[in-house]
């Protein structure tokens, strides 16, 4: 039964009080942010989301996700009212050990993940109402709380345009304008009808209310959950502050907690401290159809000393994990060339093309693995860096997505330092429990895709555009955290380590040092994150701290520093030879930028030959 609407209005009243005495305990937060939206959320909590909180884990609850995750004083309040958390706990609010931190978090479970970078929590739940509509085929909803300031950013009206693109009537969002950002007013403030021309240009159903009436929040609410074949986004003016006429619509009051005894004055403004418990809506169990009933996964097989991309097995070995039901592809309009279209022509149910959308692409997998899938994740390595702040927050979400990026350093050839990703290594090792791999050949790749799967965290694979010999027949073990040695005796003189490309560079190396009597060990350093450390220090040993490692990729951060660091503390250092793209790339054929960079056999004969002569 609808709650009626004046415990409604008491029940926001009671979320902004809440919100002002957690900002104010902490000394820091935003307390007028969440006040502005604390109507609303009172109407969505006692009337509209369906959402079992003691079973978090339940498939058929609804999903909230504050986009505007700096408004977490309300999202802890709403806890509170529901009675996930007590009022002590509130208190708790940014202190250190408190779960309750600055931005919500998933250590939270009724957190599915992390907010705060604006323009991120929208295009996330449009990914968990596509496994909501396609995946798991369960009614639940997926509601996402935005601020008008995220308004300004691109990925806003990403998420928008595939959710309209894929008809995610199960998906809504509420834009909370309250006219004011952190230094002034937003970019349109209050302009409401220039917010619904341009929701309804990205295909989207506009609904225009007044933020406060708690009547039309309530049938604007109702009729979004109710909608069909197009997304709703209900735009909303509010005041920021609401509540509390000192500082209702005063700039200057973002990001700032009411110092104690304005706090004061605001509570008793408020009608004092309320205890209200709210009983949400319990959803009726669900069980997803997305999910179980694997078969048998077949990797596949190559011949040793055939030509084959490893961009190629990268789509072979997905097509292959197919067999899971759980695993989803997703791709940016480039899948024939990252192959993933070869998965997604067995599997169109599970592959969802993104488009040139780099940022939705991977926000649509963090809300795909929220609801428990595998996303891989295809695009050229380059344009992963227009989603970076999209990893980096799913790395803080402690989010599972496995990303391939092909098509990475000089040896694309003509298309020029555009395409190239010569950064990528070293901004995928950055990431907080990243796993960085690069291999060289489709033996290896297939394999440490397969592994990719089941592995936890941000898992980036790097490809090659060219097709290089096999160098492993299918009997070959590779791990994550591994390496293979290609070449090696107890008297090796140099140690020459490549990985993807530059590994075969390297072996052609060591064929001309072997001529001229000098014995090089070779390395495929294939797992960049974690590293092979325990190979590299005995390579070091045996040649007496002699090594040359080679890249395809600039200096800084990339399989170089990767050596360098792990080794630096070694009681005896060893001398590294570091060859790498060290200047700005142009168009040509790969063996001429490659020979250009300084990253062929010939350079990496003279930088071994240059250690030998030093003492």
């Amino acid at each position: 039964m609808p709650a009626d609407l004046e415990f409604i209005r008491e029940l926001g009243k009671q979320l902004r009080v809440d919100s002002i005495r957690s900002s104010t305990a902490a000394g820091s937060g935003h307390p007028t942010s969440s006040m502005s939206a604390a109507d609303i959320l009172a109407v969505l909590l006692a009337n509209h989301l369906h959402y079992d909180w003691k079973n978090p884990e339940e498939p058929n609850n609804d999903h909230l996700i504050f986009s505007k995750g700096h408004a977490s004083p309300l999202v802890y309040a709403v806890f509170k009212a529901a009675g996930a958390i007590t009022d002590a706990e509130m208190l708790t609010f940014r202190k250190f050990g408190s779960r309750l931190q600055g931005h919500p978090t998933p250590v939270l479970p009724w957190v599915d993940v992390a907010t705060g970078s604006l323009g991120q929590g929208l295009p996330v739940a449009v990914g968990v109402a596509l496994a909501g509509k396609y995946l798991d085929k369960l009614p639940y909803h997926v509601w996402a709380l935005c601020g008008d300031s995220e308004l300004a950013e691109g990925s806003i009206w990403e998420g928008l345009d595939k959710a309209s693109y894929y008809k995610l009537s199960n998906f809504s969002a509420i834009f909370d304008v309250n006219r004011l950002g952190q230094r002034g007013e937003t970019e349109y403030g209050w302009q409401l009808e220039t917010y619904r021309a341009r929701v309804e240009a990205f295909g989207c159903r506009p609904v225009v209310i007044d933020g406060h009436d708690l009547a039309e929040i309530d049938r604007a609410l109702a009729e979004a959950r109710e909608a069909t074949g197009k997304p709703t986004v209900i735009i909303a003016k509010t005041i920021k502050g609401s509540g509390f006429g000192e500082i209702a619509d005063k700039d200057g009051w973002h990001g700032k907690p009411l110092p104690p005894e304005m706090a004061e004055r605001a509570i008793k403004e408020l009608g004092g401290e309320r205890s209200l418990k709210v009983k949400t809506i319990k959803p009726e169990h669900g069980e997803p159809v997305g999910t179980g009933g694997d078969g048998h996964v077949k990797l596949p097989v190559y011949e040793k000393g055939k030509p084959v991309a490893t961009r190629k097995a990268y789509g072979d070995a997905l097509l292959a994990l197919g067999a899971r039901k759980g695993v989803v592809g997703l791709d940016g309009e480039v899948s024939n060339s990252t192959h993933a279209d070869e998965f997604g022509k067995a599997y169109p149910d599970r592959f969802f093309e993104m488009y040139i959308a780099e940022q939705q692409l991977v926000a649509s997998a963090v809300g795909l693995q929220v609801r428990g899938y595998i996303p891989f994740v295809s695009t050229f390595a380059a344009f992963f860096s227009r989603a970076y702040d999209f990893i980096r927050m799913a790395a803080i979400s402690q989010a599972n997505l496995r990303l391939s990026g092909s098509h990475a350093g000089t040896e694309i050839g003509a298309d020029g330092p555009s395409q190239m990703a010569l950064e990528d290594l070293a901004s995928m090792r950055a990431i907080e429990g990243s796993t960085v791999l690069y291999p060289s050949d489709a033996t290896t790749t297939a394999q440490l895709v397969a592994q990719m799967a089941d592995r936890s965290g941000i898992v980036y694979m790097r490809t090659t555009r060219g097709a290089y010999p096999v160098l492993y027949d299918a009997k070959e073990r590779f791990k994550i955290g591994g390496s293979k040695v290609l070449r090696r005796s107890a008297s090796d003189q140099v140690a020459l380590i490549g990985a993807g490309v530059t590994l075969y560079e390297c072996l052609k190396a060591a064929d001309t040092l072997a001529k001229a009597k000098i014995k090089a060990r070779v390395v495929d350093l294939y797992s960049l994150k974690p590293l092979d450390v325990a190979t590299l220090r005995e390579a070091a040993r045996v040649t007496g701290g002699r090594l040359v490692v080679v890249e395809d990729h600039y200096p800084q951060g990339g399989i170089g520093a990767a050596v360098m660091e792990a080794l630096s503390m070694e009681p005896k250092p060893p001398r590294v030879a570091h060859l790498a793209v060290k200047g700005l790339p142009t168009s040509g054929k790969p063996e001429e930028l490659l020979n250009a960079a300084g990253i062929t056999a010939p350079h990496i004969v003279r930088a071994a030959k240059g250690l030998l002569k030093k003492k």
